[in-house]
């Protein structure tokens, strides 16, 4: 990459406003140390040492958008419970615009608590209520939005899908068309429970296994380079043909990113992970780092990259964490 430019791209984040729309979680990390097993089961017993609260989920989304120098507008539901009234405190700590965050009653908000010894995830409790959420919901979601795109004050919309109940076709879809209708750049983090097929998307991002699932096929494990892999690009092809996105862009864990367009290019992009401790909310970063790229005038390809860095520095850290417009710049600085 040419280094000059892309530091341009990076410093032009600065200010873009991406409205972000999915399921609002509230992660949860307790930190221990695993010394002994329990004489009641065959388990570790942790003695805990303390435990830490963290935007997850779509929020996630927003926490990386706005360490990175962007503004993130906040789209979704929480419970009226403590875990609501945390995610509200967070937001506000990281000055994410929170007037799209609905407050339902009668959910819980979504809560993953991780328990964690010796950098090991040894357990996961997730808390959450996955039914659809109301119609009255999904209206002042999607009408909050209309406004904000007919004004022109978002230079981009990213939708988190993590099958939790907020996103459906037909939401998705009416803020998708009228948001490609101005110019505004809409990207999807699809989940394979939710078969949407939403067109004219800019980007659609999934993980490997997603991608498969999305296009109807069972991903079994490849010894191939991502380069020489039919099937990969059989699903590619199926996804692009139904979905008809600017950009299919699929992570590929320790083998990278493989980035498809609309002329059926593909360009693998290696992994610039140096050490994989936790991909915990990888997948958020990727696509924040590369719809804010696309907002600051990068190609695809070179969006793809700058993203491709940014995930290489998170899954060095341990738990749901963010990467900083630092952080971006001095991978990139030693990086190719």
């Amino acid at each position: 990459m040419n280094h000059q430019k892309t530091e341009q791209i990076i410093t032009a984040f600065n200010g873009k406003r991406i409205g972000v729309v999915g399921d609002l979680m509230l992660d949860v990390y307790t930190w221990g140390k695993a010394a002994r097993i329990s004489p009641e089961a065959p388990v570790p017993v942790v003695q805990v040492r303390k435990t830490t609260r963290c935007l997850g989920g779509a929020a996630n989304v927003m926490r990386n958008i706005v360490t990175l120098g962007g503004r993130a507008d906040a789209f979704g539901v929480i419970g009226d419970d403590p875990n609501g009234r945390t995610v509200r405190q967070l937001l506000a700590e990281y000055d994410i615009d929170p007037r799209g965050v609905c407050c339902d009653p009668h959910r819980r908000t979504t809560e993953k608590q991780r328990v964690i010894a010796a950098s090991q995830q040894l357990l996961r409790i997730d808390y959450e209520d996955t039914e659809a959420v109301t119609d009255t919901v999904r209206r002042e979601i999607t009408s909050s939005l209309l406004e904000l795109i007919a004004a022109r004050q978002l230079d981009a919309i990213v939708f988190e899908d993590y099958a939790k109940g907020l996103l459906d076709r037909t939401m998705v879809q009416t803020i998708t068309d009228a948001a490609r209708r101005v110019g505004i750049i809409v990207a999807l983090d699809p989940n394979p429970k939710h078969q949407m097929q939403i067109q004219n998307l800019t980007v659609m991002k999934p993980n490997r296994q997603e991608a498969f699932g999305l296009a109807g096929k069972i991903a079994e494990d490849s010894n191939l380079p991502p380069m020489q892999d039919p099937e990969l690009r059989e699903v590619a092809a199926i996804l692009m043909a139904q979905w008809h996105p600017d950009y299919l862009l699929i992570s590929l864990a320790a083998d990278g990113m493989a980035l498809f367009d609309r002329n059926a290019d593909m360009t693998i992009i290696p992994t610039m992970a140096r050490e994989v401790f936790d991909v915990s909310g990888a997948g958020d970063t990727v696509i924040a780092t590369f719809t804010l790229a696309l907002a600051a005038g990068a190609d695809g390809i070179t969006a793809a990259r700058i993203a491709n860095h940014a995930a290489g520095i998170v899954v060095g850290k341990i738990g749901t964490a963010p990467v900083t417009r630092e952080e971006l710049l001095e991978s990139l600085k030693h990086g190719k």
